[in-house]
C-alpha cells in the first residue's frame, strides 16, 4: 500500500511521528508540494493525505488509483469533495482535534488586547520600569473582563469551549446560532443583529460559507457598540478587512485580534498590516503539539477505518 503525504511540514515540522502511517504500508512524506508537481508525487498511491494542497477535478482525474484524500485538518474546502464522490475516492477530515488550544488561544488574543503584556514586558526589558518615578505605570489602558458581555458567532464545539472560558473570566455569554443549545453555563441567545448590539466583545467561531462571507462588514459593524472588541480565531474571510481597518481608525472598534487573515499567508498590502489596535498573529491557534498530535492521530484512525471498510469521518 503506497501512502502519500503532500504537505506534512506545518502538521510536523519533526516533533512528532508518523509511525501509525508506515505500519500500513509504505510512507512517503513531502515536506511541501508545489500544485506543479502534485499529479508526479501521488503516483501510484492509493492513500494521500494533505493539509492545504488542492485537490481539483481534472487533478483527481489524473490519478486513476487514488482511493482515499485525508485532510489533515477540519476544513477541506481545498477539495473538490462532489468530484471525489463520481470518482469513488473517500475523503475524510479531522474534527474537533483543536477545541481547546484555539478557545484558549482565543482568550490569548483578548488578554492581550486588554493588557498588551508583551509591550509592558518589552518595555521593562528596556529599563523603563527603573526610570519610573512611581512604583508602577503603563503604556496602555488596562481593561477589566469582568461583567463584560461576550458575544459568540458560531456555538460549535469551539465557540462553546470559548464561551465557558469568557464564563469563567466573570463575562455575560451571548450568543447567535442555528438554533438553541443545551449549554452547562449560563448563555443567551440572540438573533445576529441583537447579538451585535449587546456586546462588548464581539468572536467568530463559524465555519466559512457563502453566507458567512464578509459576515463582518461596514453595515454589521454599524449596528456594533461604540468600541467593541472583534476576535477572529476561525476564518479570515469572515471579515473585510478594509471594514475593520476603517472601523479601527474611527474608534468604533476598540480593537481587532486576529489569528487569520483573508489571504494566507498574508498579502503584502494587506489593509490591516500597520492597522492601530491591530493584534495579529499567523494562523497559530490550533498548532499547541497536543493538539497536532492528536490530529496525526486522528487522521491514522480514519485511514484505518477506511481499510477496513468503515465510513469515519467521512465529509463527501
Amino acid at each position: 500500500m503506497e501512502i502519500v503525504i503532500l504537505d506534512g511540514a506545518v502538521v510536523n515540522p519533526g516533533d512528532l511521528s508518523w509511525g501509525g502511517l508506515e505500519e500500513m504500508g509504505h510512507l512517503t512524506v513531502y515536506d511541501r508540494t508545489p500544485p506543479e508537481q502534485v499529479v508526479s508525487r501521488i503516483g501510484e498511491a492509493e492513500i494521500v493525505l494533505t493539509n492545504k494542497v488542492t485537490f481539483t477535478g481534472e487533478l483527481m482525474e489524473r490519478c486513476p488509483r487514488l482511493r482515499y484524500i485525508g485532510a489533515l485538518a477540519t476544513g477541506f474546502n481545498n477539495i473538490d469533495v462532489k468530484t471525489a464522490r463520481r470518482l469513488g475516492i473517500a475523503v475524510t477530515n479531522v474534527p474537533a482535534y483543536s477545541t481547546h488550544a484555539v478557545a484558549q488561544f482565543t482568550m490569548a488574543l483578548l488578554l492581550e488586547i486588554c493588557h498588551q503584556v508583551g509591550r509592558h514586558s518589552t518595555g521593562v526589558q528596556q529599563g523603563k520600569w527603573v526610570m519610573a518615578p512611581d512604583f508602577c505605570y503603563w503604556e496602555t489602558p488596562q481593561m477589566e473582563l469582568w461583567g463584560k458581555r461576550f458575544g459568540i458567532v458560531g456555538m460549535g464545539q469551539i465557540g462553546q469551549a470559548a464561551g465557558a472560558l469568557a464564563h469563567a473570566f466573570g463575562m455575560e455569554v451571548y450568543y447567535h446560532s442555528h438554533r438553541e443549545k443545551e449549554l452547562p453555563y449560563p448563555a443567551t441567545w440572540c438573533s445576529l443583529p441583537q447579538l451585535l448590539e449587546t456586546v462588548d466583545i464581539l468572536s467568530l467561531h463559524c465555519p466559512l460559507t457563502d453566507e458567512t462571507f464578509h459576515l463582518v462588514n461596514e453595515e454589521t459593524i454599524g449596528m456594533m457598540k461604540e468600541g467593541a472588541i472583534l476576535l477572529n480565531t476561525a476564518r479570515g474571510p469572515l471579515v473585510d478587512e478594509k471594514a475593520v481597518l476603517e472601523g479601527l481608525k474611527t474608534g468604533k472598534l476598540a480593537a481587532y485580534g486576529a489569528d487569520v487573515s483573508e489571504k494566507e499567508p498574508m498579502a503584502p498590502d494587506s489593509p490591516l498590516l500597520g492597522a492601530p489596535n491591530c493584534i495579529l498573529t499567523p494562523h497559530i491557534a490550533w498548532a499547541s503539539q497536543a493538539a497536532r498530535g492528536r490530529l496525526i492521530d486522528l487522521a491514522v484512525e480514519n485511514v484505518r477505518a477506511f481499510l477496513r471498510g468503515e465510513k469515519r469521518n467521512r465529509v463527501e
